[in-house]
């Protein structure tokens, strides 16, 4: 029984692992410089109401449900962007992940900019919503 679990958490944690590297991992001063050269788009995949707390100034805020339901906010986006690296963040780093993962196997350049508390240690400009942009 042990060695089934042991199994079944190496297995958890290799799906993980892979899910939180997909695409690379940047750093958010890498992520924030290619912004600013105009070669990546950041997309922050929380939640609406987990925007609340604060968002990464400049990031569109596209929630990773509608990504993976409808695309209703996101299918737009998609198509401006196609040219362009899609940098991903959320809490810790984990969705991001997934959204990376799920959109470089549709042929997106992809990576993920980690959690939204390494942008506000980072000293990166973060700001309140004055309102939800979902």
């Amino acid at each position: 029984m042990k060695i089934i679990l042991i199994v079944a958490v190496i297995l958890i944690a290799f799906i993980l692992i892979q899910r939180v590297f997909a695409g690379g991992v940047v750093t958010p001063e890498e992520a924030a410089k290619r912004v600013t050269a105009g070669t990546a788009v950041l997309i922050d995949v929380r939640e609406p109401d987990e925007w609340t707390d604060g968002v990464v100034m400049g990031a569109l805020l596209l929630p990773l449900s509608d990504l993976r339901g409808e695309r209703t906010k996101w299918r737009s986006v998609l198509e401006a962007n196609r040219d362009k690296e899609l940098i991903f963040y959320c809490r810790s780093g984990t969705r991001a992940g997934m959204a990376a993962e799920l959109l470089a196997k549709e042929g997106f350049k992809t990576a993920n900019a980690g959690g939204f508390g390494a942008w506000k240690k980072s000293g990166q400009p973060t700001s309140k919503p004055a309102a939800t942009r979902f």
